[in-house]
């Protein structure tokens, strides 16, 4: 029999992507139930900041920066949470970007960058986490999204990101889980629209700023299902009533999941110009905040 996952209060968690959005309410949702966190991201300022507050409300955590395209600053993040705690119970490959956009406008090298942070972030994440994990068991939760079985059109390559980030995810769970018999769980968190900055964050090419559509979930319910996966043996879930019927649609009417696509694309732009195009995808976002802003400047929640 696998070996049972632990309580959190038990559970040394690594998150990567732990400075905003699905990430941060992640880290503070696990810090309250006593998990000990390892926190990864480029945002260097933010994670200090984070794991004061951590600290101060009596949770065990530190911080690493580092960019999970770099398979070298992965294993870093291991490092540290081996030297503090000797063990990982529970990886969360979360750190993702996005690009808005048409798919013949979009440059070779953005998509490329999209999918060295989106695909190879988790590859790399994935691969370190097992040199530690595979024999002891634990989970390895990988954050997919709705898209990694539907498409959205204007994030064409985030779409295709996520799909390569299922295909990977499955076939890891059959070689180390069903072939090698390993006590590792390996599951795969497919949310719907998250009100988190993702849009605010994602590199532009439209005229307008980029929006996701409605309806929307909050990123504390991404955080519950992600937090169960590491408690419960889960082989994946999606998060929202959208993820579900959208996921359905395109695997049993895809046709008519074309149609509807095509829709999201006003769906997609506020009317209002550009504010941040370049996003994050080269750069740390620095934000903090754990929710999206419609308008106006975003504060951050850690300040």
């Amino acid at each position: 029999m696998a070996n049972a996952l632990k309580d959190l209060r038990d559970q040394v968690i690594v998150i990567t992507g732990a400075s905003s959005g699905i990430g941060l309410a992640t880290a503070k949702l696990a810090a309250q139930r006593g998990a000990k966190l390892v926190l990864a991201a480029r945002s260097e300022h933010v994670l200090e900041t984070l794991v004061k507050q951590l600290h101060a409300q009596g949770c065990d955590a530190r911080y690493v920066v580092a960019d999970v395209s770099d398979r070298a600053q992965v294993e870093q993040i291991a490092r540290a949470a081996i030297a503090s705690h000797g063990r990982i119970d529970t990886w969360i490959n979360n750190a993702g970007v996005s690009i808005y956009g048409r798919l013949d406008e979009v440059s070779e090298a953005d998509s490329r960058r999209l999918f060295d942070v989106n695909f190879w972030g988790v590859v790399n994440g994935s691969l370190v986490a097992l040199e530690h994990m595979r024999r002891d068991g634990g989970a390895l939760i990988n954050v997919g999204s709705e898209v990694s079985d539907a498409v959205v059109p204007l994030q064409g390559m985030y779409s295709a990101s996520k799909h390569a980030v299922k295909g990977f995810t499955d076939a890891l769970r059959v070689e180390i889980e069903s072939v090698d018999k390993s006590p590792l769980s390996i599951s795969l968190i497919q949310p719907t629209a998250v009100n988190t900055p993702y849009a605010q964050h994602a590199k532009n090419y439209m005229a307008r700023e980029p929006k996701l559509p409605t309806p929307r979930i909050q990123p504390e319910r991404v955080a519950e299902a992600i937090l169960k996966a590491a408690t419960e043996r889960t082989r994946d879930v999606c998060v929202g009533a959208m993820a579900v019927i959208n996921t359905n649609m395109f695997k049993l009417m895809p046709s008519l999941a074309d149609r509807f696509s095509a829709r999201q694309v006003v769906r997609q732009q506020y009317d209002e110009a550009p504010r941040r195009p370049a996003g994050t995808l080269y750069r740390a976002g620095e934000t903090g905040v754990a929710h999206g802003a419609k308008t106006g400047r975003q504060r951050s929640s850690l300040n």
